[in-house]
């Protein structure tokens, strides 16, 4: 019997919330699942204490702390926000490591692993589970000197099966939508093995259920000794997001973590031919040359996107949450080229090459997405750059590099003569437009690693393209 161990359990919940703040949620239902997140994930008790002559709500420190771990506004209080990361499809190891069941560092002793695949899931196909296991077990194997064996009879390191309900080992899963699976840290006995959730349903790559090569990959990294990350673009990161599995790339932030433990491929030449892939890396607010890919409004937040992320904050607020596209809006592109938020009708829209997408809260609308020329934009537009609703028109511009072309939400059509120049509107900018936006009647152009501030018929300021993020 195993000494040490810990669990890995990913909880599906549906996530249906609205964005506007709200100060503190006291529906009895959404407290009770507050609770027992917080047992489950960060070894809440019932019980509250006194300190220096007053209470202190356990839940009230346990909240603090997970906000903390989601880098959220640190309230000790269950706000919409707090409650919006709760219900989103996530590991339930804990976040915070004082709390997990395996403290301390965890390796193999080996870098010569066996795997066995014991049954099967009836929502895919044998060979499509297979290949998920070998890829996500191959995404490791490609960065270290772990090297995986399949075995056929027999215990393996890690020992792959579905199972529903109580299925064997201490952890019983609960049905649907619940907890997808979980893995062991190495260590002898059932240590590596990973347990997937039979009642759930998983898929190839189909975003109607939960990708099995992203469960499994996620999985096997703590079956390899990683614990979760904070960065939100890091496959260790707690919550689940559906990606591109044909393009997935992993993220640098997990061969660090994996590096860490067993060191690089040593196998893998250097062909300047073949470069290695360039791996994802989570921008940094504080970077100079930050160039962001759009930015937009949304009820009053601002929307920074980047590289497949989005920061998300409250107007000069000094908090900020950082979020993966697909974690909130799994049918959207990976990465945006342009966004804007139209008032008339509460929809945002995000374009990605020749295609634009309409958003209503975290779902995509009817009939989308639509090609460009649906908004009545040239065929030979390959890409809107920009996008920003204009206030005082009441015009939507599109820029498309150096020129941009005026939509009428109204009429639901093009103006006639455009394109323009940008620089006919915006006397001095004679830049690229890469992302922009309206904030309380100033316009802002960005352009590279710098924003152009408009108002009063003129060029007020040029600022870095962080300046509306906290650094």
């Amino acid at each position: 019997m195993k000494a040490f161990y810990q669990l890995c359990i990913l909880i599906g919940l549906v996530l249906r919330t609205h964005s506007g703040p709200v100060p503190a949620v006291m529906d009895k239902v959404e407290e009770d699942l507050a609770k027992d997140y917080l047992k489950k994930l960060y070894n809440m008790k019932e019980e509250t204490r006194r300190t220096f002559g007053r209470t202190v709500s356990e839940m009230s420190e346990k909240l603090a702390e997970m906000q903390e771990f989601f880098r959220l506004t640190v309230t000790g209080t269950l706000d919409s926000e707090t409650l919006e990361v709760m219900k989103k499809p996530r590991c339930g190891v804990p976040d915070v490591a004082a709390y997990n069941t395996a403290p301390g560092n965890y390796k193999w002793s080996t870098n010569k692993l066996t795997y066995r695949i014991e049954n099967y899931t009836p929502d895919m196909s044998q060979a499509e589970v297979e290949d998920s296991i070998v890829r996500a077990l191959k995404v490791w194997s490609d960065v270290t000197p772990l090297r995986f064996t399949r075995i056929y009879s027999g215990v393996a390191d890690i020992m792959i099966s579905f199972g529903a309900r109580d299925h064997g080992d201490a952890y019983p899963f609960d049905g649907p939508n619940g907890f997808l699976a979980h893995a062991f840290f190495p260590s002898p006995g059932i240590g590596g093995d990973a347990h997937f959730d039979e009642d759930e349903t998983f898929t190839f790559t189909s975003q109607n259920g939960y990708i099995l090569f992203l469960v499994a990959a996620h999985e096997f990294g703590h079956a390899l000794g990683l614990d979760h990350s904070r960065d939100p673009g890091a496959l260790m990161y707690p919550n689940y997001s559906s990606r591109d599995v044909s393009t997935f790339v992993l993220p640098q932030d997990d061969v660090n973590g994996i590096q860490s433990i067993y060191g690089k491929n040593p196998d893998k030449p250097v062909d300047p031919e073949k470069p290695d892939p360039t791996r994802p890396v989570t921008p940094d607010t504080c970077d100079a040359n930050l160039v962001l890919d759009a930015v937009t409004m949304l009820r009053g937040e601002m929307l920074f996107f980047k590289n497949g992320l989005f920061w998300r904050t409250q107007p000069f607020s000094y908090q900020t949450e950082q979020h993966l596209i697909k974690s909130f809006w799994p049918e959207a592109p990976e990465n945006i080229d342009a966004a804007y938020e139209s008032p008339s009708n509460d929809l945002v829209y995000i374009f990605k090459g020749q295609k634009v997408w309409a958003l209503f809260g975290y779902d995509v609308a009817k009939g989308y997405p639509k090609p460009l020329s649906s908004l009545g934009l040239p065929k030979t537009v390959q890409k809107v750059s920009a996008a920003l609703y204009d206030q005082e028109s009441g015009k939507t511009l599109l820029f498309v590099d150096d020129v941009y072309y005026s939509y009428d939400e109204g009429k639901k059509k093009m103006d006639r003569g455009f394109p323009k120049r940008v620089d006919a509107l915006f006397p001095g900018m004679a830049e690229k437009v890469t992302a922009a936006f309206q904030y309380r009647g100033f316009t802002y152009l960005y352009s590279g690693p710098r924003m152009f501030e408009f108002g009063y018929g003129r060029l007020l300021r040029v600022l870095n393209n962080n300046y509306f993020l906290p650094c």
